[in-house]
């Protein structure tokens, strides 16, 4: 049997030495993609649970793709109201009042776009909308430039029978022009 010296130890040690290396750089990355992986979970809104990374990167994936679909719907509407704005702004002969009314089940959503020198009062509008069994929640008032933007959200007085929306909007047509 050989005597272990000073030396030989040394030699394996040197010899051992980039392994060790190796082993602790791949320990650190493990550890760094676990944290990673860890942050892209609580990112995601309902992240698989105690799935494979793999599982947890498709899942992300999807959910980009998901949300760059939304941005390009959303960035579209933008657009069309944009244009519409810009359309109904347009010359001061031009600025007359708009209206659009949405039914959602129950609730009926009134938006009214006039300019500043108006030509009804917003108690008519209301009195329109009770009239035709709508009870008025609330009413938003905004304005930007020379446009006044009216939100007026109301819910039928009898939800069986409900709002008929086609005949709201007619009268309020009338109202406005």
């Amino acid at each position: 049997m050989r005597k272990a010296t000073k030396k030989g130890i040394m030699l394996r040690q040197a010899n051992n030495s980039p392994k060790l290396q190796r082993n602790e750089v791949e320990k650190n990355r493990r550890m760094h993609m676990k944290d990673l992986y860890g942050k892209l979970a609580v990112l995601i809104p309902t992240p698989p649970s105690k799935s494979s990374s793999h599982m947890l990167l498709e899942h992300a994936a999807t959910h980009i793709k998901n949300l760059q679909v939304r941005l390009d719907t959303l960035n579209q509407k933008k657009l069309q109201l944009e244009s519409r704005s810009n359309h109904i702004s347009t010359g001061s002969s031009s600025r007359s009042p708009v209206v659009l009314v949405k039914e959602f089940g129950s609730t009926l959503e009134v938006f009214l776009m006039c300019g500043l020198n108006k030509n009804f009062f917003l108690h008519e509008v209301i009195s329109v909308l009770e009239e035709e069994a709508a009870r008025v929640v609330t009413v938003n008032q905004s304005t930007g430039g020379e446009r006044i933007i009216y939100r007026i959200y109301s819910q039928a007085v009898s939800p069986r029978i409900g709002i008929e929306t086609s005949r709201v909007h007619e009268r309020l047509e009338e109202l406005i022009s």
